[in-house]
């Protein structure tokens, strides 16, 4: 295995320990937030998409959330092996493959014949993005001290909701570009494998094997991270850490059942959101995608912030306990309030004002993406974050279905609205027991 090299400086080389370190660390996780956004609209292009390709297919509304889950069936199913092979080959290589992978499958959608091959490819397309996550997680752990890994977690999950708000008007601009959705599915594909070599030329390499890195900085990483784990040895128990010893940790589960809730308001939004806007609110397609940009760019924007208020806070100081269960309760909490003042809405932009602030909030849930590096060991990571975006994705799987099913038979979209209020409350309690200061094999 490679990760552990990365953190070294080559033997006999010197360190000019008055050289200004570079910024590399952070030049990477601006091209994976690039990446992810990228995977984001690819994700969006269907359910933007969704109301003129329900027409041209004739498609149920159940039928449309069976379509709208299948990308999750393969994308959660790959979460697992993703994270293993990011722990045991190098992660920038997987997520590179990856993202190759997702772009041709995306363009192939544009030639689908009926709901069947495009559930088929919508499962197919769910398999090659899944390693995107658990590697970036992996790469957090290989580049950033922990005291960076708020901004690194919130940096790469930002790019969901930049990539949802974004793709609504570039999915809007490539069906007039390209005769409809048809040529906006290819163009999309096409637009991933362009970004994917970027990204490629910038992430290679780790600390260690990116030329682009000097050697202070090299120094700086593998001082902060070596602390780190130096800190985890005088805490260990000396056995050997296995998948009982997380399947049996409170932390693991409340991490995961976290990330699931998280999921369940995200997801449900992503995808029935515009059907949402469409039904209620009597919006075209257009007025969609507008509406989408600001609500999901109010999405990144909470992200960021949420990440800088993390860091700042620790480097002055607070406990890491403190701080996360803070953040992510205030997430959760605030997450429900805005939902629930969308049941009671009766203007579009009470909608759309209600709608910004709970994915402002929502949002600073991406730091769950800095709990597998805290929580387990340096070499099981990548496996880890691959087991909580399993749990999250579940959520991805069932959340379209159930709410097709919800609003099919009901008429309405007001049972939907409460199921996201009690999973954002959810969101708070789980988050506010995990102790965020433990490894998984510590004794205290």
């Amino acid at each position: 295995m490679q990760n552990g090299a990365d953190l070294k400086v080559s033997q006999g080389a010197r360190v000019d320990l008055s050289a200004k370190p570079t910024n590399v660390r952070w030049r990477v996780f601006i091209m994976l937030l690039l990446l992810v956004t990228i995977n984001y609209v690819d994700r969006a292009v269907l359910s933007i998409a969704m109301p003129q390709i329900q027409k041209d297919l004739s498609l149920d509304p159940a039928i449309v959330g069976l379509i709208l889950s299948s990308f999750f069936w393969g994308y959660a199913l790959m979460q697992v092996p993703s994270g293993w092979l990011s722990d045991k080959y190098r992660p920038e290589k997987v997520v590179f493959g990856a993202a190759l992978g997702w772009g041709i499958v995306q363009a192939m959608t544009g030639f689908i014949s009926g709901a069947k091959s495009l559930m088929f490819l919508r499962v197919l397309l769910g398999l090659t993005e899944a390693p995107v996550m658990p590697g970036s997680s992996k790469l957090q752990a290989i580049w950033l001290s922990s005291k960076e890994r708020g901004r690194g977690a919130t940096i790469i999950d930002s790019g969901a909701p930049l990539g949802t708000a974004v793709g609504g008007p570039i999915i809007i601009t490539f069906m007039a570009w390209f005769g409809g959705w048809r040529g906006a599915l290819i163009g999309a594909g096409v637009l991933t494998i362009v970004v994917a070599f970027l990204v490629w030329r910038i992430i290679k390499g780790g600390p260690n094997g990116n030329p682009k890195v000097n050697e202070a900085e090299r120094e700086y990483i593998r001082k902060a991270i070596a602390e780190e784990y130096e800190e985890h040895k005088r805490n260990a128990t000396g056995l050997k850490i296995g998948a009982k010893d997380y399947l049996k940790a409170r932390n693991f589960w409340c991490m995961c059942l976290g990330w699931f809730s998280f999921n369940t308001v995200f997801y449900g939004l992503m995808t029935w959101g515009p059907s949402y806007l469409a039904k209620t609110q009597n919006l075209n397609i257009s007025a969609i995608g507008g509406s989408i940009l600001i609500i999901f760019g109010s999405g990144f924007v909470g992200e960021i912030i949420g990440g800088l208020i993390t860091d700042k806070w620790r480097e002055k100081g607070g406990d890491f306990n403190t701080v996360m269960r803070t953040m992510l309760s205030i997430a959760g909490v605030m997450t429900a309030i805005s939902i629930f003042l969308l049941s009671k809405s009766t203007s579009v932009t009470m909608a759309i004002t209600t709608l910004s602030f709970a994915l402002f909030f929502l949002r600073w849930g991406g730091l769950y993406w800095s709990v597998p590096s805290a929580i387990s060991q340096r070499e099981h990571v990548g496996t880890i974050g691959g087991c909580m975006n399993l749990a999250g994705n579940i959520a991805g799987v069932v959340t379209p279905i159930y709410i097709g099913v919800i609003v099919s038979v009901t008429g309405s979209y007001f049972l939907a609205l409460m199921v996201f209020v009690a999973a954002g409350l959810l969101l708070a309690t789980v988050s506010s027991i995990i102790n965020y200061n433990k490894k998984i094999g510590s004794v205290n």
